[in-house]
C-alpha cells in the first residue's frame, strides 16, 4: 500500500516536472532579450542555485580533473542546445520548436550506435524514417518557419549528443553534479563567445518582467525540475520515465495555446506531421519493450 502511494506520488511529481519543462518554451517567448543572452542568464542562475542546493544539503560535488574538463566541454553542447531552442522559438513559435525538439529520438538512433559501436536496430531505423516523414511534412506546409525549424533540429541534434555523453557520465557520478558542471561550463563558453563578439553590451539590460521570468526559468524550470526529475528515477522504471517525458511537447503546445492563442495556430500539415512524430516517439519504447520481452521468453524456452 505504501509502495503504491509512493509510486503514485512520484508519477505526479514526474508529470509536474515534464509540464514545467514544457513551460520553458512559454518563458522563452515572453523574455525579450536575445536567445544567447537569455541562456547566459539562465545557466548562471541555474548553477548558482545548484551550488546553494549542494551547500544547504551538504552534498559533495567535487570531481576528478579529467571529469571536470569533460563536463565543462560538454557544457558547450548544452549551451548551444538551449540557444538553438530559444532561437527556434523566436524565429517561429513554441509549437514548432517543441515538435522539432522531439526529433531527438531520430538523432539518438543515428548517433548512439556510432558512439557505442553497435548495430542500428530495425525498430530504430523505422522510427527514424517516421520522424523524417513528419519533419518533411512540417517543412512543406510551414515554409514561413523554415529558419525556426532549422534551429529546432540543431537543438535536437545537440540534445541527443549531450544525452549520449551524459548516459556514460551518470554511471560514475550523480546527475545534479553533472548538471552543475555542465551549466557552469555553458556559462563559461557563452561568456567567452560574448566577449569575443562584443555581446556584453546594453542589450543585456533586463526589464523587471525579464528578471522575474529568468528567475523562474533558472530556478524552478531548470535546477528544481532537474533535481525532481532525477529523484523519481529511483522508484519509477526507465520505460515509464521515458514515456512520460515524451509528453513535454504535448504539455508545451497546450500551454502555448493557453498563453498565446491565435499566434500558435498552424496549418493542417503541421498537425499531421506533429502527429506522425509524436506517435512514433510514444510507440517506440512500447514496441521495444514488447520485442525485448519476446526475446527473453524465447531465450528461456531455449535454455
Amino acid at each position: 500500500m505504501l509502495k503504491s502511494h509512493s509510486s503514485n506520488r512520484n508519477l505526479l511529481v514526474l508529470h509536474a516536472t515534464v509540464m514545467i519543462w514544457g513551460f520553458t518554451g512559454i518563458l522563452g517567448n515572453l523574455i525579450s532579450i536575445s536567445a544567447t543572452h537569455l541562456v547566459w542568464y539562465r545557466v548562471l542562475i541555474a548553477f548558482i542555485t545548484l551550488l546553494i542546493y549542494f551547500k544547504a544539503t551538504k552534498t559533495p560535488f567535487t570531481v576528478t580533473k579529467n571529469a571536470f574538463f569533460k563536463l565543462i566541454f560538454t557544457g558547450a553542447i548544452v549551451g548551444a542546445h538551449w540557444i538553438f531552442f530559444f532561437q527556434s522559438i523566436k524565429s517561429s513559435n513554441v509549437s514548432v520548436a517543441l515538435v522539432c525538439l522531439s526529433s531527438v529520438t531520430l538523432f539518438t538512433a543515428i548517433l548512439e550506435p556510432i558512439f557505442s559501436k553497435k548495430k542500428i536496430s530495425k525498430l530504430e531505423i523505422f522510427t527514424g524514417l517516421m520522424i523524417i516523414t513528419g519533419i518533411t511534412l512540417i517543412f512543406k506546409f510551414e515554409t514561413r518557419y523554415a529558419v525556426g525549424i532549422s534551429f529546432g533540429l540543431l537543438c535536437a541534434f545537440c540534445a541527443s549528443l549531450f544525452s549520449i555523453i551524459n548516459s556514460k557520465q551518470v554511471q560514475n557520478r550523480p546527475a545534479p553534479v553533472i548538471s552543475f558542471y555542465e551549466m557552469a561550463g555553458a556559462w563559461v563558453w557563452i561568456s567567452l563567445y560574448l566577449a569575443l563578439t562584443g555581446g556584453f553590451n546594453s542589450s543585456m539590460k533586463l526589464p523587471v518582467s525579464d528578471i522575474i521570468y529568468l528567475l523562474i526559468l533558472g530556478t524552478i524550470c531548470t535546477s528544481l525540475a532537474y533535481v525532481a526529475g532525477v529523484s523519481v528515477m529511483k522508484e519509477l522504471s526507465a520505460f515509464r520515465v521515458a514515456l512520460i517525458t515524451n509528453l513535454e511537447p504535448v504539455y508545451g503546445i497546450i500551454l502555448a495555446f493557453i498563453f498565446f492563442g491565435k499566434r500558435e495556430h498552424m496549418t493542417a500539415g503541421f498537425y499531421a506531421g506533429s502527429l506522425i512524430i509524436l506517435s512514433s516517439i510514444f510507440l517506440y519504447p512500447y514496441i521495444r519493450t514488447k520485442i525485448e520481452k519476446r526475446r527473453m521468453s524465447k531465450q528461456m524456452l531455449l535454455g
